[in-house]
Order: structure tokens, then C-alpha cells, then sequence
């Protein structure tokens, strides 16, 4: 804190002595802990050159990937002290630090479809759910995709039957962790950066993601069969801290909320891509054999995992359930 002190003290008499030195840009440290090629790299890449371009230079973008500030545990507190202005976390991070609506997101078949998410992330629900950042220090300002997930093990996973016993990689969620429990798995929190060894070694025999993950880690080369089950979303808010955030001049702000908006469209767009291309990528190696579930199997996942959703009623909110129950009825795909 004394050298905080001391540092602001010396700005104010250079600020002072060198008034131009006032002119210097707005700085927003946007750290995240994935590599930049990825969607999310690419996003936050994508939002660097508009904020800069739709600012005329005021504001100066730096983009720290791959955890090289701080680690996946630390990001949120770093964001609340101000030690970085920008992140994406995954919806999952939300919940340890008291913001548990967030977890919703886990539950299993709560999104069926692309039109589904969309109604809830760009509707009333998703704003009133980014509202409940504001407490916590921060501003929520978009919802980036990472995709919807698979089912991948050593052995074919077609009925709920087929989990029992088996060892399952999972992030760190409670949701999750009553997910693989319901259909009868041992769940193993586990880094995302671990998963391809463990699964290699036989430390885990399965593991949940998105096409575009499995690929890029090359998951798909150690795991036999890979279910097209589309059970689970992955995705990210970009938040920002608030004393920052209201601090900032209001033509400012205004031209970095256009350049998240175009940022996030961006973002999203490739996502989509690459899960697509991904998926393409992993059935021509011929390493992974596809199961596609018949409308009778994915039947009898949804009913051994509609437990969850009472277990974790008290926890993530029974009328945020509720409310994406009703946003996903209205898309006619239920």
C-alpha cells in the first residue's frame, strides 16, 4: 500500500510538472488462460484492435494469455483488486465466489440448442444474471461461447449404465460433480492442461468437452469411443472491474462497449467454426469412434439426470431453473 502511495504521489507532481503526460491512454490489462489461437484468444485479440481503433488510441488494450499473470484461481481476486481490469472467465468461476446462479449453465440438457442460448445470453435473463456481478465488484459485458459438449471414454458410453465406475475429468463445479454422480461416474477435478496425460495413464478413463478442446489437445488420440451427446455447454463472460469500468469517460465506455459487441459476435462466429471443424478433423483420423444416440438413448440420459436439477435447486436458484426452462420451451425445441 505505501508504495501505491508513494506511486500516485509521484504521478501527481510529474502530472504537475509534465501536463501532457495526462494524455497518456486508458490501459485495460485483459488477462485470460487459454493460448491465443483459441476462440477466446482470438476474441480477446479481436476486442484489442477495435477498443484501440473505435477510441482513436485513448485506450490501450494489453492482452496477457495463457495465465502468464496470473493463475486460473487467482484471476477473479486480481480482477476485484484492480490488479487487472479484463477477464473471461468460464460461467463456472462464478460460483466460489458466491455468484452460484452461474452454474445453471452446467446443467445437463438445460440448453438443447444454439436458438436456446441465444435466448437466454441475449435476452432479459442473461442481463439480469450479468447484474449479479455488480456486487462482487465487477461489470459483465458479454457471453462468449466455447460450445457444447461430448462424452468420451475407453469404452462405449450409449445408456446411462455405461458411466458406472468409470473415472470422469470434470472442471471444478458442483453441478458437475452431481452430474457424473447421477449416472453413477466417480468425478475427478482435474486442469484442463492435466487431462490428455491422465487420460493417457489411465488416471481418468473419460472426460467431457467441446470438439475444438478434445482436438487441440489431441484428447481424441487417447480416448477409444467419443459420444455426440451435446449434453453440456461450456461458455464465458467477459467481466470487467467496476470502479474501473464507471470511471471511465462516457464517449470512452460507449466505444468499448461497441467494440465488445463486435468482438463477441466474432468470437462466437469462430467457435462455432472450429468446434465444426474440429469434429470433421477428429472422425477423418479415424483415432475415436463416434456414437450417435438415438432418440430413445438421449431419452434415458435426460431422465437419469433430471435428479440433478433438484439437487442443485437450492444452490444455483430454483427461478433461474425455472426462467431458462421457459426461455428453452419458447424456442419450440424442448
Amino acid at each position: 500500500m505505501k508504495h501505491w502511495i508513494l506511486a500516485g504521489a509521484a504521478a501527481a507532481a510529474l502530472a504537475l510538472v509534465a501536463p501532457a503526460q495526462a494524455q497518456q491512454p486508458i490501459v485495460i490489462k485483459f488477462s485470460h488462460v487459454v493460448a491465443q489461437d483459441t476462440p477466446k484468444g482470438k476474441g480477446a485479440l479481436k476486442f484489442q484492435e477495435l477498443a484501440e481503433k473505435y477510441t482513436n488510441g485513448r485506450v490501450k488494450v494489453e492482452v496477457y494469455p495463457n495465465s502468464t499473470l496470473y493463475k486460473d484461481k487467482e484471476e477473479l481476486e486480481a480482477l476485484q483488486l484492480g490488479a487487472v481490469q479484463m477477464l473471461a472467465p468460464s460461467n463456472s468461476k462464478f460460483g466460489p465466489i458466491g455468484v452460484k446462479e452461474f452454474e445453471v449453465f452446467d446443467l445437463p440438457f438445460i440448453l438443447p440448442d444454439k436458438v436456446a442460448l441465444r435466448r437466454v445470453t441475449d435476452g432479459p435473463l442473461g442481463k439480469r444474471l450479468l447484474k449479479l456481478l455488480e456486487p462482487k465488484g465487477m461489470v459483465g459485458l458479454a457471453y462468449w461461447d466455447n460450445g457444447f459438449k461430448l462424452m468420451s471414454a475407453n469404452k462405449p458410453l450409449r445408456e446411462p449404465e455405461d458411466f458406472k465406475g468409470l473415472k470422469f475429468r470434470i472442471q471444478s463445479s458442483k453441478v458437475l460433480e452431481t452430474q457424473m454422480r447421477a449416472l453413477g461416474s466417480i468425478p475427478q477435478i482435474m486442469a484442463f492442461s492435466e487431462v490428455y496425460q491422465a487420460l493417457q495413464t489411465g488416471v481418468v478413463d473419460g472426460q467431457e468437452n467441446t470438439p475444438s478442446n478434445m482436438y487441440t489437445q489431441k484428447m481424441h488420440e487417447v480416448q477409444k469411443y467419443t459420444t455426440l451427446s451435446d449434453h453440456g455447454y461450456i461458455g464465458y463472460v467477459v467481466v470487467v472491474n467496476k470502479k474501473f469500468w464507471d470511471g471511465l469517460p462516457g464517449d470512452v465506455r460507449t466505444s468499448l462497449e461497441r467494440a465488445m459487441a463486435e468482438a463477441t459476435t466474432y468470437s462466437n462466429e469462430i467457435s462455432q467454426k472450429e468446434n465444426d471443424e474440429a469434429l470433421e478433423d477428429m472422425k477423418k483420423s479415424g483415432k475415436t469412434q463416434f456414437i450417435e444416440l438415438t432418440a430413445d438413448q438421449k431419452a434415458r440420459w435426460k431422465k437419469a439426470l433430471m435428479p440433478v436439477y433438484g439437487d442443485m435447486a437450492s444452490r444455483v436458484g430454483k427461478n433461474v431453473i425455472e426462467d431458462f426452462e421457459k426461455a428453452t420451451k419458447a424456442t419450440g425445441t424442448n
